[in-house]
């Protein structure tokens, strides 16, 4: 539900504009400058598109005499938005020495002062209220960036840094494997109820969903390695062919942030530096085609993300590490539902336009921010992408 108040609405801002802080807390000035890759942003840069998009969307049509903090920042920080005009390439945005990371935390506590004012003015305009959680929940997506994307970064230095000085966490033992068995239903797939969501969970919508059986648990890191043992990145049997394709161009033999020590060892490079690889935690940065692969040597498939759904709403359903784990595969590919439509103006860019070429996962990682998963959220990526914190959950 939105906040109802200035006071309530002032709380939830802060705390979510000051989270994105102290994620950059632990980084020199040029960590927060790097980029690793033209699909990775650095982190200097995600402080300022947030901030571009409270200014962009909300103090420039609502605020009295608008005036932008910086005119070139239209341009440095625009993403993907064509409507609104001219963007600074992406692959270049490391390249983006100035403005500084001093000026670009300026230029957020300057917007935060227009917001607050606007906030004081205007606290129970719907129009605003409904921008302004829409700004946050896009923030929080950046959050999740911020993570991934510095974790790429570091990757890049023998050295392995650690983003954190604190021990990783001990590692839980597992859920038990096993299947849990869902029936088949004439089911509503979407988002319901009054809380937030994103254009693309809607409408809901009905679905016939066969009956169908859902892994307990994630596919963990020991589960995977046997995949590795057994050839698995050298049988083009197992393997889509776009799939194989990568996995030659690339060599991969592995998760992208596995290693061998010099005495042969497993080693995975995490936010806390290297450690052991931990055989029982789930096995993340996996491409779909990697999931798939893996799926098909189990004698096993991706869940729809149909089937995922079904399940995942169930409650004391025997299914585990739903939530807060990884991102989790399905073999559909992100489309729009039937009667799906685009928000009017450059707003309407969010989600549609990205309806192509790319595939769902449900579910949410570690690196999500709280209270920012939901059984219908649709989060998609290329089928090749491996930098984010994707994982496996069979079916069959």
């Amino acid at each position: 539900m939105k906040p109802t108040n200035e006071f309530t609405w002032r709380r939830h801002y802060d705390s979510v504009r000051k989270r994105s802080l102290m994620l950059a807390e632990p980084l020199s000035s040029e960590d927060c400058g790097a980029q690793s890759m033209p699909d990775a942003s650095p982190v200097k840069w995600h402080l300022a598109h947030t901030t571009w998009f409270f200014e962009t969307f909300i103090l420039e049509p609502m605020e009295t005499q608008f005036a932008p903090f910086h005119p070139a920042f239209r341009v440095l920080f625009n993403s993907y938005y064509n409507g609104i005009g001219e963007r600074h390439p992406r692959a270049q945005r490391g390249l983006l020495t100035r403005p500084s990371l001093d000026e670009v935390r300026a230029y957020r506590a300057n917007v935060d002062q227009r917001i607050a004012r606007l906030l004081a003015d205007r606290a129970d305009n719907e129009a605003l209220a409904t921008l302004i959680e829409l700004g946050l929940q896009h923030e929080q997506q950046h959050q999740e960036l911020i993570l991934t994307d510095v974790k790429h970064m570091l990757a890049q230095s023998v050295l392995y840094p650690a983003y954190s000085s604190a021990p990783p966490p001990a590692p839980a033992v597992p859920p038990a494997a096993g299947w849990v068995d869902v029936g088949g239903a004439l089911t509503e797939i979407g988002h319901e109820g009054d809380g937030f969501c994103f254009d693309n969970e809607l409408p809901r919508h009905r679905q016939f969903v066969q009956p169908f059986a859902l892994a307990a648990r994630l596919v963990t890191n020991g589960e995977y390695l046997e995949f590795i043992d057994a050839g698995g990145y050298r049988d083009p049997a197992l393997w889509l062919s776009e799939g194989w394709d990568q996995v030659c161009a690339l060599s991969l033999a592995h998760p992208l942030y596995w290693r061998r020590d010099a005495h042969g060892s497993w080693q995975e490079f995490t936010l806390h530096g290297m450690v052991p690889l931990a055989p029982d935690l789930p096995a993340v940065h996996l491409s779909l085609y990697e999931a798939n692969a893996y799926a098909h040597w189990r004698g096993a498939r991706l869940p729809t993300e149909a089937e995922w759904e079904l399940a995942g709403r169930a409650a004391d359903s025997g299914l585990h590490q739903m939530f807060g784990h990884c991102w989790q595969w399905t073999s559909s590919s992100y489309a729009p539902y039937p009667g799906y439509a685009t928000a009017p103006g450059a707003l309407g860019e969010y989600n549609g336009k990205f309806m192509l070429n790319q595939y769902v996962l449900r579910g949410s990682s570690s690196a999500t921010p709280p209270g920012h998963a939901r059984a219908s959220y649709r989060n998609f990526f290329p089928a090749g992408a491996r930098w984010q914190f994707t994982g496996i959950r069979l079916a069959k």
